[in-house]
Parts: C-alpha cells; sequence; structure tokens
C-alpha cells in the first residue's frame, strides 16, 4: 500500500500504514475487542495495540473508542474500515490471481441473486454451467435482500449480483436486466372472483390473507405504494423471508402471496397453485445487474458474467416464465 508520507517528514520516513495494520484495524473492529483481534491475529495484545496507536498517529485521528466492554470504531474508525476492506480485499484477490495463474480460467467468483426475484431461478443453472465450462472456478451464490448484495458488490467482498433497485446507486454500475410483473400466488383450489383471462384486479385482493415478504423489501414496498393509491388494504398475516418457507406456508393454504410467477414453478405438491396476473392497476418491477463502477473484475468473474447474461437471454428465448420481458435500456429502474 503507497502512502504520502505525512507532511514535512523526511522521505526517508517509515510507512506507519501497511497491510498488517490494516488487517489488525480491521480485525478489531470486527472483533470488537483488542484482546480478541490479537489472538485471532496471534499478535501480543501490547502489539497490536501499537499498530493501532499507529494508525491514529498517521491519520491524526482517533480511530477506536475503548470501553470495558470493549472498542467500537468512531466516525473515523467507520471511514478508514470501510477502505480498509476494499484495499485487503485487492490484495487477497491479488495474491490468488498472481499464485494461482495458469492457462486455464480459475478463481473464486461470489454471485448474489435477490430474494423471490426471477433471476433467483438461475442459481442451478449457473452452477452447472460454471462446472461445465470453468471447472477452476470456484462459485460462492448468495440468496439476499438487494440493499445487502448491493454493499456486497460496493466494498468488494461480491463481484456481481441482480437486484431490484429503486434507481441509480452510489458506488455501482446498474444494467437493467428484465422486467416482472407481479401476479397473485395462491393456495391450491383458492376460488377466486370471475375474471378475463388469467388475470385479477387488485381491487379483489381487498381483506385477502397475505404472506408477503417485510416491509423492507423493493417488492413489498411496490405492492404497499400501489396498493395505497388504489385504497385497497391487504390482510397480511406474516412476513417471510424464505422463498421454501413461503412455498410451503401456501401449499398449507396459510395464505396467498404477490410476487413474480416464477416463484410459482417452485411448488413441487401434487396440485399446481392458483396463478392470476395483478392487473387494474398491475403492478412492475425491474431486475438489474449490479457491478462495481471503480473496482475492476476479474477474468473469472467477466467469464461467469457472460454466462449470466446468457442464462437471462434464455428465459426470454424459451419463454420459460409468464410475465417477464426485456426492459427498456431507456427506462428508468424503477417501475
Amino acid at each position: 500500500m503507497l502512502l504520502r508520507p505525512p507532511p514535512g517528514a523526511h522521505p526517508g520516513t517509515p510507512m506507519s500504514v501497511n497491510f498488517k495494520t490494516l488487517l489488525s484495524f480491521v480485525t478489531a473492529v470486527e472483533t470488537r475487542s483488542i484482546s480478541a483481534a490479537a489472538q485471532q491475529l496471534h499478535l501480543a495484545q501490547p502489539a497490536l495495540s501499537q499498530q493501532i496507536a499507529s494508525l491514529e498517529r498517521h491519520f491524526k485521528q482517533k480511530l477506536l473508542t475503548r470501553s470495558s466492554s470493549g472498542v467500537i470504531p468512531t466516525s473515523a474508525g467507520t471511514e478508514l474500515y470501510r477502505h480498509a476492506q476494499l484495499i485487503l480485499s485487492h490484495l487477497e484477490q491479488a495474491e490468488r490471481e498472481v499464485s494461482g495463474r495458469t492457462d486455464a480460467i480459475a478463481g473464486s467468483v461470489s454471485v448474489g441473486l435477490a430474494t423471490y426475484s426471477t433471476a433467483s431461478t438461475l442459481s442451478t443453472p449457473l452452477l452447472m454451467a460454471v462446472r461445465s465450462r470453468y471447472p477452476g472456478i470456484n462459485l460462492f451464490i448468495n440468496d439476499n435482500f438487494g440493499l445487502v448484495l448491493s454493499e456486497m458488490v460496493i466494498t468488494g467482498r461480491m463481484d456481481m449480483a441482480i437486484i431490484y433497485a429503486s434507481g441509480p446507486m452510489k458506488g455501482v454500475r446498474l444494467e437493467p436486466l428484465l422486467t416482472e410483473e407481479l401476479f397473485l400466488i395462491a393456495p391450491p383450489g383458492t376460488h377466486l372472483p370471475e375474471s378475463e383471462g388469467d388475470t385479477i384486479s387488485l381491487a379483489a385482493l381487498d381483506g385477502m390473507d397475505m404472506l408477503l415478504p417485510s416491509r423492507t423489501h423493493f417488492l413489498r414496498q411496490l405492492i404497499d405504494d400501489q396498493c395505497a393509491r388504489s385504497s385497497i388494504s391487504l390482510h397480511v398475516t406474516a412476513e417471510i423471508e424464505s422463498a421454501a418457507t413461503l412455498r410451503e406456508a401456501i401449499e398449507a393454504g396459510l395464505g396467498a402471496t404477490i410476487l413474480p410467477a416464477a416463484l410459482a414453478g417452485t411448488f413441487q405438491g401434487p396440485e399446481r397453485p392458483v396463478v392470476r396476473c395483478i392487473v387494474e392497476p398491475g403492478i412492475q418491477a425491474t431486475v438489474s445487474l449490479c457491478v462495481s463502477d471503480h473496482l475492476p473484475m476479474s477474468e473469472h468473474a467477466s467469464a461467469v458474467l457472460d454466462l449470466l447474461h446468457s442464462l437471462v437471454s434464455e428465459l426470454f428465448e424459451e419463454e420459460r416464465y409468464a410475465g417477464i420481458r426485456a426492459p427498456n435500456f431507456t427506462e428508468k429502474t424503477t417501475p
């Protein structure tokens, strides 16, 4: 790590910041304890304390607040922690790529897939494609909230993610991949009002027992906003963030949900759920690829990204799920 010496310092002055001191600081923040960090790093506690003190002298800022219960970062410490994570992740990636460099594409790649999105169904196809094309790549897949995944992309802990996004996000570049219609997915045998085709008006759901994502989920916010504008009150009996748990609850007849039609394709029971596209008004969400706008992408991550693009294209070619379409790239990421 190259840093300018403090103003007025002699050119030969040794640097007080290096990878080891940054790692010591990051470990202290994450363990919230100097003694625990020293034990984890196999250092004497006084030596670790000296490293933290050297960082505070270099930056001329107090970085950790110490108390009988441990340590917590100050505002300056929180900022340094964010930068240190990026720097250390770059070093780790460089060590992997330089020491393990061969003609074959190999390395670790992390991919995030937003919970409940159509893209979340690509996890197994992506694993199969990577295993077939690039057996030297170790793939890590994370199914989580969009905000969590985007933060991991920003800090370099994840190479790419497919997320719901409400608009431009600092630190990442968003590429719209597909637009989804939201559907009512109800237990098998549910009696619904007569409708034209495979649709149902949003008003027909007024008072229906619903199992929905929590209020922090992007899709839940879309649903709540549209219901508020239409003066519709949904009876939410449970908030569920696990696709498997939600599927089991619907199959058990505990309620219906409002999600992309792809979720209905994951049901394994002998009877299929009742699926209707919501109209009057409809609810749409755009799913976007999220990559860092400031961190370089490795060769093996780029290879996985190409496979991911191909799998998304196949969704349209095979018409695998109802209610999805390629987005107009001039449209915003908000529906």
